[in-house]
């Protein structure tokens, strides 16, 4: 690397390193959930969270530079998930492949356009809370009732209000056609 040393070490901080993760605040959240909170860090990307040994219902990741959700290690006993206020524009459509047990997802403050963008989120079996607000994708026409169609019926909550049930019909009856 031909950069100078003050520069290798401010993108070294940037980065989710073991160190990070173990000198990072822990506690427990309102819920009674083991929480990790990685806050406010500038991390451009995920990587190293093997290092958490699973340990943690809550991740925090509010706050960073991610762009590109993926790359998470199975976390079994993770349910929930906050990435607000970042750039995230991307998903990778098997992000949540080792996340299975997440319940709650929070991405309210990022870059996400397109209704496909979000279809990894519709394949998580438990999730109840999903939170979108702030991204382009929510002025998307067919954006409620399209989430509320594609994912699990265990959603019950998409962006603070409740799913009630008149709405629910109302997704199916829209999107029962072949386009669906």
């Amino acid at each position: 690397c031909d950069q100078p040393p003050l520069e290798q070490s401010f993108l070294a901080a940037m980065r989710l390193t073991l160190d990070l993760l173990q000198q990072a605040p822990q506690s427990l959240n309102p819920a009674k959930q083991r929480q990790l909170l990685l806050r406010g860090q500038k991390i451009p990307s995920i990587e190293n969270l093997g290092g958490t040994n699973d340990a943690y219902e809550c991740l925090d990741l509010s706050d960073n530079d991610l762009i590109k959700l993926g790359n998470f290690p199975p976390l079994k006993r993770l349910k929930v998930l906050m990435i607000a206020n970042n750039r995230v524009s991307r998903v990778a459509s098997d992000c949540f492949d080792t996340i299975p047990n997440l319940t709650s997802v929070v991405l309210t403050g990022n870059k996400l356009e397109k209704l496909v963008d979000l279809e990894p989120l519709t394949k998580l079996k438990n999730l109840e809370r999903l939170s979108l607000m702030d991204n382009p994708v929510t002025k998307v026409k067919h954006y409620r009732p399209y989430m509320i169609h594609k994912c699990s019926k265990s959603l019950r909550i998409l962006d603070f209000n409740r799913i009630k049930d008149k709405e629910r019909k109302a997704a199916t009856l829209l999107f029962a056609g072949e386009r669906g």
